[in-house]
């Protein structure tokens, strides 16, 4: 079981609950994730130059987010994985469909986090724009499928309701009443809902508007029914409105009119009346009046949107899916990858296949390589020099498997696949220090970890396993691994080694391959032909690619001495002469006259002068 989160403000929502189970697609576990590149590279731990950077050409988060998912839960159901590679093919085929499709869903915002916001209460009304504006894209979409006389069923899965696109009209032509277009992030400021929307907010807003109008048509007619020409309405933050008439003027103000003294000044007095009281109370509420109904009417609208929540949410996977499809096309037909096949019979046969990352990054031709293993190859044992692309082919059958199991075309002149379930890695050097574990602890525990769980129907990637202890040991456990994957388990392995000794296993085991990768030697120098060929390597060549690296000449010299040495299984030679070897005979010893004198010496009863004579005569001794 999933729990499906939205975040809002800081704070994770639940908003679905999907069972899920987990045989239904390809295991993999954070190792694999890591080592594969999938979402953020090795060494900087970035999103650029991972798997999921290619992949992603989105016009939406949605399909962004989606294609993530897809990546990290690849298939394991051949007509859901087929049914993905059908609508790849249609998109591509319907190309202009494509292009028109993508330049409007560019203009649809994130529809599931704004549903998110819907379900939590916390979206404004610029949110409720960006849902107004969204739904506004979809009738377009629907008729650019009809134009071209395709369904929505013809390019999105099974979602488990209705295919047709809803396009919410009811709730467009809500917002589209409702709300200002270019509304205050906060929504208790007011200026939220339009004019005509509302017949008391509008009186309202008459009001707030109306003021100074009121205020001059008042004043001239309290002139004429007093008949004093020279009163004035005024207003200040402490009294308000108020009637000002002069001193000379005051006594004309007549009891009938029904004025209220307010206040006396210097050269003038000022009252106020029943009528400029009433409206002045208007005027003055009409503001606080007009942001708490706003408000309230914004809420009575985000109520009868969340009532439709769930079609919205469908809507939003539509999107979605749409989105991710049609950059999975875009992929295709940009980086020239091919639709695999599917086989039953545990053949992998990808010809001139390649690592669409490095390909898509290089600066150099990029040279691709087949991977054959018929049903009775289990094992590829691939031996050749550092930096000559062992580690590469290896990822590059990884990498190929997930995105025909995600359901992507792959990068390759042609692919047919088995189905996986399983997929694990060890990959580079790694340690763990917060938990206290060296290199080789950790390669071992990977090790292990594949090894107990993987199936007849798994791919394991080993890369130098054995490496991070001494020689022997490391060989050991190596060519016992191979021994056992071999034996037991019989799954598609690729297991690469510099231990050439491990090559004669294919004499014993039927089911191991040796492969190499080739380089051509000259003049102390090496060029990687990143080809790979049958048969084993027939050396290392560390020192050419130490010399590569600009190492000291005068040391490269002294290793391929010593190199020289070690192959004729004898020990290193001395730095001062290379030409002598250094042999020391435990078995005869030497007479020690120094040490024969020493033991003769009865220290205890030497006179001093004695010790001195007896000093000199040891320090005389050869």
């Amino acid at each position: 079981m999933i729990l499906k989160f939205e975040k809002a403000f800081g704070t994770y929502y639940i908003i679905k609950v999907e069972i899920v189970n987990k045989n239904d697609y390809l295991e993999m576990d954070i190792h694999t994730i890591r080592n594969l590149e999938l979402v953020e590279t090795l060494r900087l731990k970035e999103r650029t130059y991972s798997i999921l950077w290619l992949l992603d050409k989105s016009k939406t988060a949605m399909g962004s987010r989606k294609i993530k998912n897809w990546l990290m839960n690849p298939l394991k159901s051949e007509p859901e994985i087929t049914a993905r590679w059908d609508k790849i093919t249609k998109l591509n085929e319907e190309f202009l469909l494509k292009d028109e499709l993508r330049d409007l869903l560019y203009e649809i915002y994130d529809l599931e986090r704004l549903c998110a916001k819907v379900i939590c209460g916390s979206l404004n009304a610029r949110d409720l724009l960006q849902i107004k504006n969204s739904l506004g894209v979809l009738p377009r979409i629907k008729e650019e499928l009809n134009d071209f006389g395709i369904s929505i069923k013809d390019i999105v899965s099974d979602l488990g309701f209705s295919y047709d696109i809803n396009t919410h009209s009811v709730i467009f032509d809500l917002l589209e009443s409702s709300i200002y277009e270019n509304p205050p992030i906060s929504i208790k400021e007011g200026y939220l809902i339009k004019e005509g929307y509302s017949k008391e907010l509008d009186e309202l807003k008459s009001i707030r508007s109306g003021g100074k109008e009121f205020i001059a048509e008042f004043e001239a007619k309290i002139k004429e029914q007093s008949g004093i020409k020279n009163l004035k309405v005024g207003f200040n933050r402490v009294f308000g409105y108020y009637i000002e008439v002069s001193k000379g003027q005051a006594t004309n103000v007549s009891e009938t009119l029904g004025w209220e003294r307010r206040q006396t000044l210097s050269n003038s007095e000022r009252f106020i009346s029943p009528e400029l009281n009433e409206k002045e109370s208007l005027i003055l509420n009409a503001e606080e009046k007009i942001i708490d109904l706003e408000y309230n009417l914004f809420c009575d609208i985000k109520a009868r949107i969340k009532e439709e929540i769930l079609s919205l949410k469908n809507t939003a996977d539509i999107i979605s899916e749409l989105d991710a499809l049609a950059s999975l096309a875009v992929v295709a037909e940009d980086y020239n990858f091919v639709r695999p096949s599917i086989n039953h019979d545990k053949k992998i046969n990808i010809i001139d296949g390649r690592h669409p990352v490095i390909e898509c990054v290089s600066k150099e031709a990029y040279v691709p390589n087949d991977i054959i293993m018929d049903e009775n190859t289990d094992i590829l044992l691939i031996t050749g020099p550092n930096m000559s692309g062992k580690s590469t082919y290896m990822r590059e059958l990884a990498v190929i498997i997930i995105l025909a199991q995600m359901g992507s075309f792959v990068p390759a002149k042609s692919a047919s696949l088995p189905i996986i379930d399983k997929i694990f890695t060890r990959i580079g050097a790694s340690d763990d220090l917060v938990s206290g574990q060296s290199t080789f602890m950790v390669e071992m525990k990977e090790a292990c970890n594949a090894l107990l769980n993987a199936t007849s129907n798994s791919l394991i990637l080993f890369d130098e396993l054995g490496r991070g202890t001494a020689t022997f040991d490391g060989m050991s456990l190596a060519q016992a691994i191979l021994e056992y994957v071999a034996k037991n388990i019989k799954c598609k392995t690729l297991f690469s080694t510099h231990y050439h000794e491990l090559t004669s296993l294919d004499k014993e085991f039927s089911n191991i391959c040796n492969v190499h990768v080739a380089a051509h030697e000259e003049k102390n120098m090496i060029t990687f032909l990143h080809k790979v060929k049958s048969g084993p390597a027939d050396k290392s060549y560390g020192i050419h690619v130490a010399r590569l690296a600009n190492m000291p000449e005068d040391l490269l010299t002294r290793a391929e001495i010593i190199l020289q040495s070690y192959e004729k299984n004898s020990k290193p030679t001395s730095i001062a002469d290379s030409n002598i070897q250094l042999a020391m005979n435990f078995d005869k010893s030497e007479p020690d006259k120094l040490r024969e004198k020493l033991d003769a010496l009865d220290i205890l009863h030497m006179t001093p002068i004695e010790a001195i004579n007896a000093l000199y005569e040891l320090k005389e001794t050869k």
